[in-house]
């Protein structure tokens, strides 16, 4: 559904993003990630046809993004920061958001509104909350029935129980109309409950593109218990960092796990106890992230 081929933004001599590729599936959602000033927000910016490329494509549905109003009508995207017209209420950008999405679906709006019951729609939206004008975006959103919806930081300022309300409805979209959900956040632990796909972003580039299986299924935290000391791995498996308290180790460990888990239960001394633990999306982000001043880098190479 996205495509983007060696997109390139340049500001002055500063490339803000430097030759991304990314693909995102029909129905998936695709977690985008990374440190701040990775390029997340630039590129989010070109896959809305908000700013125009210095050279590379990026496409949605197979057609180009940039200056093209029939692709456009087909994207709901939520900004980190919302915008409404000054004295706007939610019924007031109801009929704004008819006006320019033909798909725009009022008997749904009228329906949801069961699950946003906080929602005033006559009361100036500026003078809700920051979690309830979050509400109202995705209420609105939702009800363009977008083909791909694009958010950025989408949950922040909502408490847990709207939290889980929000991504019920994004699941329930997903599952019945193949929605694709491409969510920028720093909320790692929530993206790792939700998200088929995942991309790191760093330097204005998408440094890794798998699915979170796969992220997850060739490194893995190993936590023994030891009377006499670690025993060895075999040669192929690379422990890329090790610690202990007391007699109790945690390895980082590239290869199969049930492998390695294996190989260090046949070791002399009998291990007291070998635990295989997958690693979180947060901890993958650590270890990535971390360049030469850590000791584990180059993690899923």
């Amino acid at each position: 559904m996205i495509e983007v081929n060696q997109l390139v933004k340049k500001y002055g001599d500063f490339r803000a993003l430097d030759g991304v590729n990314m693909n995102v599936g029909t129905g998936d959602i695709y977690g985008l990630v990374g440190p701040n000033g990775a390029g997340k927000s630039t590129l989010i910016r070109h896959l809305t046809g908000i700013l125009k490329q210095d050279a590379g494509e990026v496409f949605i549905g197979g057609s180009p993004v940039y200056e093209n109003r029939q692709v456009k009508e087909r994207i709901a995207y939520i900004p980190d920061e919302l915008f409404y017209f000054l004295q706007a209420d939610t019924l007031e950008m109801k009929r704004y958001y008819e006006g320019i999405y033909p798909s725009f679906d009022e008997k749904m709006f009228y329906r949801m509104q069961e699950f946003f019951p906080e929602i005033d729609m006559h009361r100036n939206i500026r003078r809700l909350s920051k979690g309830m004008q979050k509400q109202v975006a995705f209420w609105l959103a939702v009800c363009c029935r977008p083909k791909v919806l694009i958010l950025d930081e989408p949950l922040d300022g909502l408490d847990p129980v709207m939290r889980r309300q929000v991504w019920s409805i994004l699941m329930a979209e997903v599952t019945e109309r193949q929605l694709t959900v491409l969510v920028s956040s720093h909320n790692l632990r929530e993206l790792e409950d939700v998200c088929d796909h995942v991309g790191i972003m760093n330097h204005g580039r998408i440094i890794i593109e798998r699915s979170l299986s796969e992220l997850q299924g060739n490194i893995s935290k190993i936590q023994v218990a030891c009377e006499s000391g670690m025993p060895k791995l075999p040669k192929q498996f690379q422990v890329l960092h090790m610690s202990n308290i007391g007699r109790v180790y945690t390895l980082i460990v590239k290869g199969d796990p049930k492998e390695a888990a294996s190989s260090i239960r046949g070791e002399e001394g009998y291990p007291l106890l070998v635990d295989v633990l997958p690693l979180t999306l947060e901890e993958i982000f650590i270890y990535e992230m971390g360049g030469r001043d850590y000791e584990v880098k180059d993690i899923l190479f």
